[in-house]
């Protein structure tokens, strides 16, 4: 079993940053992928960024969010620039056997921490 938990979510005004953490528990987190997905109000939960080996990003957040992970402290993170208001979401931490975009591919979740960009 692998728990998540994530942190740093909040309110940014459009073109700022945030970095969200999702610390693991757990002493095979380095064998995991780890994903980050998110949901907004009314849509389907979507893929943004995953690691494993490399670093994978979807097409809308590619060159603006950087995902990265310290085995050492069982923690993967988002930095995200550039924030547009379309970023707007729930923001899940994943942890699963591969790096891929299917959410439901993926084992374990955490219970998702709000981001919000103003205009």
């Amino acid at each position: 079993q692998v728990q998540l938990v994530e942190s740093g979510g909040g309110l940014v005004q459009a073109g700022g940053s945030l970095r969200l953490s999702c610390a693991a528990s757990g002493r095979t987190f380095s064998t995991y992928a780890m994903g980050w997905f998110r949901q907004a109000p009314g849509k389907e939960r979507e893929f943004v960024a995953a690691i494993r080996w490399s670093a994978y990003y979807a097409d809308s957040v590619k060159g603006r969010f950087t995902i990265s992970r310290d085995n050492a402290k069982n923690t993967v993170y988002l930095q995200m620039n550039s924030l547009k208001p379309e970023d707007t979401a729930v923001y899940y931490c994943a942890a699963g056997p591969e790096a891929i975009v299917v959410a439901r591919a993926w084992s374990y979740w955490g219970q998702g921490t709000q981001v919000t960009v103003s205009s």
